[in-house]
């Protein structure tokens, strides 16, 4: 059977992904007719139609997105065996694009750089905070060398994984009364003044789902995507925000901020790492996730502690 180059390859993946002949050339530096020529040689060699082409775009056809799959699959491997041989050479070296949410950049990002850039100087380091929606388009773009985003659906073009399961906590400041690490019922806080992501935002969907199955009447909502914005205005006012406990680790027995878990039911959100489908992490992206779990790990044994000994207290006192 007649080999495909993989130039031809890589045009099939990007018009898969990309869902256009113009776009998929773009991204390949190449010209539209080029692509197209590429994708065509590609359907007479297998015999097979890839994509249906229709005036608002291609869409992959059963026999081209499995045909997508495996390529992807092949150039990946291809990826791997370059990376480990780069590994080879000892030292670290190259660019990191790491896109995180304010989430992980307020507690946990700080102690991983503390250990990862003496670890790795010569690796060119670039963080950019932001938002699910804007963090999954840069990786998309091949802007990112992965992110950090709640979980979602899936998107054609990108793989993810489990990164950890967060308790969610509720925050609110001095004003609003609440003893500190006490477990509270969201049905139970009244009235219930709550700062919540913008609907585009995943989380926003969760906490809406968790709010109309378990009864939580909310007397007062405002929306914000602006993460320092909204603990400054939490611990100012008796306004009350829900947030992951990754975040919150550091205002434990601070007094500006107070954390309560939420309990009866417990409210829970997944984070996943995504990245290109059709790239490998580098040694050094693999290297900084490494660090970055065990800092998170680290940040719900401090958890676990602190309302472990909460509880006992209590307990003794009753």
């Amino acid at each position: 059977m007649a080999q495909i180059p993989l130039r031809q390859v890589r045009a099939v993946i990007a018009v898969c992904e990309e869902g256009s002949f113009t776009r998929a050339a773009e991204r390949e530096n190449a010209t539209q007719s080029g692509i197209s020529q590429h994708v065509a040689a590609v359907e007479r060699t297998l015999g097979v139609k890839l994509f249906e082409r229709t005036a608002g775009g291609v869409t992959p056809t059963p026999a081209g997105l499995r045909y997508y799959k495996r390529c992807v699959e092949a150039v990946g491997t291809l990826e791997q065996a370059a990376e480990e041989a780069r590994s080879l050479g000892g030292q670290v070296t190259g660019e990191l694009r790491i896109g995180l949410m304010p989430t992980f950049t307020r507690a946990v990002l700080a102690p991983v750089l503390e250990d990862f850039v003496p670890r790795c100087p010569e690796v060119r380091l670039h963080i950019v905070e932001g938002y699910s929606g804007l963090l999954t388009e840069m990786v998309l773009d091949d802007e990112l060398d992965f992110a950090v985003v709640p979980a979602f659906e899936g998107t054609i073009g990108l793989k993810s994984r489990l990164l950890v399961r967060d308790r969610e906590m509720l925050i609110s400041g001095p004003k609003r009364g609440l003893p500190e690490l006490k477990a509270v019922r969201l049905a139970d806080i009244e009235p219930l003044k709550i700062v919540i992501p913008g609907p585009d935002n995943i989380r926003r969907r969760n906490l809406d789902t968790y709010f109309q199955s378990h009864g939580v009447a909310v007397a007062a909502m405002l929306e914000m995507d602006a993460m320092i914005a909204t603990l400054e205005f939490v611990a100012r006012s008796d306004w009350v925000t829900v947030l992951p406990s990754v975040i919150s680790v550091n205002d434990i027995g601070g007094g500006e901020l107070i954390v309560n878990p939420i309990a009866e039911p417990e409210l829970s959100a997944e984070f996943v790492v995504i990245q290109p489908t059709r790239r490998v992490l580098s040694t050094q992206a693999r290297l900084f996730l490494e660090r970055f779990e065990q800092e998170v790990a680290h940040i719900h044994d401090v958890w676990d502690k602190a309302i472990g000994r909460k509880t006992m207290l209590r307990q003794r006192r009753a």
